[in-house]
Order: C-alpha cells, then sequence, then structure tokens
C-alpha cells in the first residue's frame, strides 16, 4: 500500500512524501531507518480511488504524455533499476495524475504477484497493442527495456507521420477555405449593390452576369439557412469519419487516386514492415508477429492480401514467397524481404524496407502538395474571375441598357 506522511528530520525540519509499504508498522519503520520522526501516516489508497470517482485528476493521458512517461521507464530499466522500482519512481513523478494514479495502482498489483503485461492490458491507459505484445514478449525472454524501446520508437514514428500528414494538410486547407470565404464576400457584398441597381433590367444584360446576379442574390437571401445547412453537414461528416468502416471505404477510395493513392498504401505498408522487425526482432513467431501486424492495417484491400499472406505461410510457403504471390509488396520489397530469409536478417531487412517506403512516402507527400496547391489556386482563382467578369458585363452593360 501507499502511505502519505509527515515527519520531522534530524534537523528539526518537516518532510512530506509518499512511501509503498505493506502495512502501516512498515511504513514507520522505513521513515525510523531514514532517520525521520513520524508526526502522520496516512493511506494514499483511499484518496486516489475517491479522486478517480470525483472526476479529479482523472481524464485520458495524451499519447505525447505517454511516449515520454515510456521512455522514461525505458531509461530507468536500461539503467539497471529493478522494475518495481521504477514504476513507484513514475507514480510519484510530476507526469499529468492521469498517468501517476495508473502506475500507483500498477505498482500494487505488481507487488501482488501480477505480472508487468497484465497491469498494462487492465489499466485505462489507451497504448497501442504492439506495446502490450511486446511487453508480454520482453518479460518471456527477459528483456523487457529493449522490448519497451521498440514500442517507444513505433509509437513516435506513427505520431511522426500523422503530424507531417497535419502538417502538409495546413497550407492547402487554409487557401482553400480564405478562397471560400472571399467568394462568398463578393456574392454577398458586393454583388447584391449591382443586382439591385438592375433588377427589372436583367433580361437586357448577358448571361453570365445574369447568373452571377441571381447567385448572389440567391445566396444573400438564404445565407442563413446556407450557413446552418453547412455546420449541419460538417457535423454528419465528422460523424461518419469516426466510423470505422465508412472510414476504411474512405481510405480505400483515396488509395485508388493517382498520388494520393500511392501515398497511403506506401505509408500503410511501411507501417505494417516496422511492426514486423520490430515483434521479429523481440523474438516474437513469425506467424503470431503476421496476425499482429495485420492488426495495423487499415486499408481493407491490403488488409485482405496480407491474410493471404499469413495463411500462406500457416500452409509452409516462406514470408517471401507468400508475399510475391499475393502481390503485397513492390518488387524492391520482395526482393529485401528474400534476402533477409537468405542471410538470417528477416527484422533487419523489413526495418530498412520500412526506411525506404517512409522516404519514398515524404516524396510522394511533396509531390502532392505540389499538385494540390496550384490546382487550389486555378480553381479558386478561376471561380473569383468568373465572379468579377460577370460584375463587369453587368456595369458595362448599364449603358446600353434603356431606361
Amino acid at each position: 500500500m501507499r502511505y502519505k506522511y509527515q515527519a520531522l528530520d534530524a534537523h528539526g525540519q518537516q518532510v512530506n512524501g509518499v512511501l509503498t509499504a505493506e502495512a502501516e508498522r512498515e511504513a514507520i519503520r522505513q521513515l525510523q531507518r531514514r532517520g525521520l520522526t513520524t508526526l502522520s501516516l496516512a493511506s494514499a489508497e483511499t484518496g486516489l480511488r475517491s479522486g478517480r470517482k470525483e472526476g479529479k485528476g482523472s481524464g485520458q493521458a495524451k499519447q505525447r504524455d505517454l511516449i515520454i512517461v515510456l521512455q522514461e521507464l525505458t531509461t530507468l530499466l536500461e539503467s539497471g533499476v529493478s522494475l518495481i522500482e521504477a514504476i513507484e519512481a513514475l507514480a510519484n513523478s510530476s507526469h499529468p495524475p492521469a498517468i501517476t494514479q495508473v502506475f500507483s495502482d500498477i505498482a500494487i498489483q505488481l507487488r501482488h504477484g501480477k505480472t508487468f503485461s497484465v497491469t498494462l492490458k487492465d489499466s485505462p491507459l489507451k497504448l497501442p497493442w504492439y506495446i502490450l505484445q511486446l511487453v508480454e514478449a520482453g518479460e518471456l525472454t527477459g528483456k523487457i527495456a529493449t522490448a519497451l524501446r521498440d514500442g517507444v520508437a513505433q509509437m513516435e514514428y506513427e505520431k511522426r507521420v500523422t503530424e507531417e500528414m497535419r502538417n502538409a494538410m495546413i497550407y492547402p486547407t487554409i487557401l482553400i477555405f480564405s478562397g471560400i470565404a472571399a467568394v462568398l464576400m463578393i456574392f454577398t457584398v458586393v454583388v447584391p449593390r449591382f443586382a439591385n441597381l438592375l433588377q427589372h433590367r436583367q433580361a437586357d444584360i448577358p448571361w453570365l452576369a445574369q447568373a452571377v446576379l441571381t447567385t448572389g442574390m440567391f445566396l444573400n437571401t438564404h445565407l442563413e439557412w446556407i450557413i446552418g445547412g453547412a455546420i449541419i453537414l460538417i457535423i454528419i461528416l465528422a460523424y461518419l469519419v469516426k466510423q470505422p468502416q465508412l472510414r476504411a471505404k474512405f481510405q480505400e477510395v483515396l488509395a485508388k487516386l493517382p498520388i494520393l493513392g500511392h501515398w497511403i498504401m506506401e505509408a500503410e505498408t511501411a507501417r505494417w514492415a516496422t511492426i514486423m522487425g520490430t515483434l521479429l526482432e523481440n523474438r516474437v513467431p513469425l506467424l503470431r508477429a503476421l496476425e499482429l501486424a495485420n492488426q495495423g492495417i487499415q486499408l481493407p484491400s491490403l488488409f485482405a492480401r496480407l491474410s493471404q499472406v499469413t495463411k500462406t505461410v500457416r500452409a509452409g510457403t516462406t514470408l517471401s514467397q507468400a508475399l510475391h504471390d499475393n502481390e503485397a509488396l513492390t518488387p524492391t520489397g520482395h526482393n529485401l524481404i528474400r534476402a533477409g530469409e537468405r542471410a538470417g536478417q528477416l527484422p533487419r531487412m523489413l526495418n530498412s524496407l520500412a526506411k525506404l517506403l517512409e522516404e519514398s512516402g515524404r516524396l510522394r507527400m511533396k509531390r502532392f502538395l505540389l499538385f494540390i496547391e496550384p490546382v487550389a489556386i486555378l480553381v479558386i482563382g478561376g471561380m473569383i474571375g468568373v465572379i468579377i467578369t460577370g460584375v463587369m458585363l453587368a456595369i458595362t452593360s448599364i449603358n446600353q441598357i434603356k431606361f
């Protein structure tokens, strides 16, 4: 159990802290061995449980916080600190309460004989599935620190890829929304003034000017309904995107596009190769590694091919041959896997393949941005040009209208 204490040191200074002990008497003896005189001692477990019920310090830990705390745990284990001591040190650290409370519970369960992998599975931390599998494999091989280090590296890789994709879309998104805002401003502010001037003479002006003026008046009249409909549409789309099946179908459609499709396929394959290499390095059996790595695949078509690869390997075929027969990788990928099998360096070759695909994905991302930016500029500029042309035609036709 964990106890909060107040004590006096040899100089008469008050000291506060938390310690772990089987019983209250043992906690007092620990303080005495430190040369402290106990003033008060209370169980910290009640406070933790009540705090969780009331929602104080509750909430989900952020992914960045999880990466940092796992890095610290790995460093402590690599430095020779025992697992229980490392867990208790993190429980008393300055990390968010959502993490320290969980590590406090894990320390208690470890002292009651549970394994680290089981306590992690039972904890509320939203860890990737491969972290749990790597920790379990690390316990079997006695290399938990190495397994955690590999798992954290994979978490950092996935976070980096997500951030790169998000950052890559910032400029095109700003460009598109700025263009839409400019078009709406012209339609709702500029166009209605000319539409009111030519309200009874629209038959005498060019058709393009009529279309622009009519559209502007429609938007100006029903602006509230249009904004409300757009908000509802965004909410519906956000809800649909959160549905796993619909999101998978949408990604499958994107994967068939010329440039974006290759980018998505290479990113998925790189994730699969990285996880496979990490699992095999930590002595996870090949078939089990294939089953686990397939869980990280989001594209249905690639998942189907890799599932067939697993079945073929289970039937006795080599991994390289199974991948080749099911066309799951590029020719370069097949050659690397084949060479890794022959040299007994399959995990190393899988990691090399992942790095090649990662670099190729970055190049395709740059090409995609080079393509989407001018297209967005041309489309938005063309729309504004059409509107301005319609307005100018309406202005120049005023002199030709007979009042």
